[in-house]
């Protein structure tokens, strides 16, 4: 899994945790109307958070040749050693 999957994967599941955190429950003598008011005026509030994605490398141009080195290695998990494939590329500029 690349590092930009792994950001994304951490970036939904902070915005869940946050989200999951809302107001306490209004009593139960308020209308629907106001309690809808009242969250939505607490939403308004929150400040936004700004995440900015830079591209890790510059465009490898139009002649660029990709390579690939690829092997298989033991990965240990729960239920025993596997064997799995593994491979890394990158762009040559030609």
């Amino acid at each position: 899994m690349g590092k930009a999957a792994l950001m994304i994967a951490a970036v939904a599941a902070a915005g869940v945790l946050l989200s999951a955190g809302g107001a306490p429950a209004a009593p139960p003598s308020r209308s629907d109307d106001a309690q809808m008011s009242e969250l939505s005026a607490q939403r308004r509030v929150r400040p936004r958070t700004r995440i900015r994605i830079y591209a890790p490398y510059a465009y490898p141009g139009p002649n660029a040749v990709r390579q690939c080195n690829a092997w298989i290695e033991p990965e240990w998990r729960a239920s025993g050693t596997v064997i799995v494939p593994r491979m890394r590329c990158w762009w040559v500029p030609g």
